[in-house]
């Protein structure tokens, strides 16, 4: 099959920017529209959905999601109303809801679908809560309380506190780290707006990582929140 590298840098400005770019809005789709631009745009770490070769029956909404969706993207930077709407019908027929063509949904119940039930793709993430029993996901939803003090935070804070507030850990390092953020719904938006972090140090976040010790600079034995 064909296939367009991603975006990267001054490409993907000139590409992506300005009238008639992205991917078309179209009856609730503004879930899946996003998580598909984030997951495919500008990187190839999930590449492997595109190309891998599944069962037969899933077939079809592969090559939707890489002809008639990514390539698109990739190659015009704009994807038609009716080519997502073509996905959103394929996931209704393999999907046990069938509002996913008018719906607006939660894009981790999209990724479930698509990744687990249809693709059979590995979890992307493992994390460990207090001590308790391993837990593997394919994406990590933010969830924490208003802070005061965080009027327009970046993603490496609200990372941070999320973690730090469900007393969660990283098990190993993930070679796809998919986050959502604390803003999606039409009632209530927690933060005006946030700052993509460039990069993102998840050396605190890892369980049972070797760190620096804040006082003396040697080892550290003990860990204080």
């Amino acid at each position: 099959p064909l296939s367009f590298p991603p975006l990267r840098s001054e490409e993907a400005v000139s590409v992506l920017r300005g009238r008639m770019k992205g991917i078309q809005g179209h009856c609730n789709s503004c879930y899946m529209d996003a998580a598909l631009f984030s997951l495919f745009s500008c990187t190839s770490v999930l590449d492997s959905m595109l190309f891998t070769p599944f069962p037969l029956r899933d077939r079809n909404v592969q090559s939707i999601l890489r002809d008639e969706i990514v390539n698109p993207l990739r190659k015009t930077g704009f994807v038609m109303a009716r080519s997502v709407m073509h996905l959103r019908e394929q996931l209704t027929e393999k999907g046990q809801f069938s509002s996913f063509t008018n719906a607006e949904k939660d894009p981790e119940e999209f990724l479930n679908l698509i990744m687990q039930q249809i693709l059979g793709i590995e979890p992307l993430l493992r994390l460990q809560s207090g001590g308790q029993k391993e837990q593997d996901c394919y994406c990590y939803q933010i969830f924490m309380d208003k802070q005061e003090d965080l009027v327009v935070p970046d993603v490496q804070q609200l990372v941070e506190h999320s973690f730090l507030s469900s007393d969660l850990k990283l098990v190993e390092i993930p070679s796809c780290f998919i986050i959502q953020m604390p803003r999606f719904g039409k009632e209530y938006k927690m933060f005006s707006k946030i700052i993509p972090s460039l990069e993102l140090d998840i050396t605190d976040l890892l369980l049972d990582s070797p760190r620096e010790c804040c006082v003396c600079g040697d080892i550290a034995t003990l860990e204080c929140s």
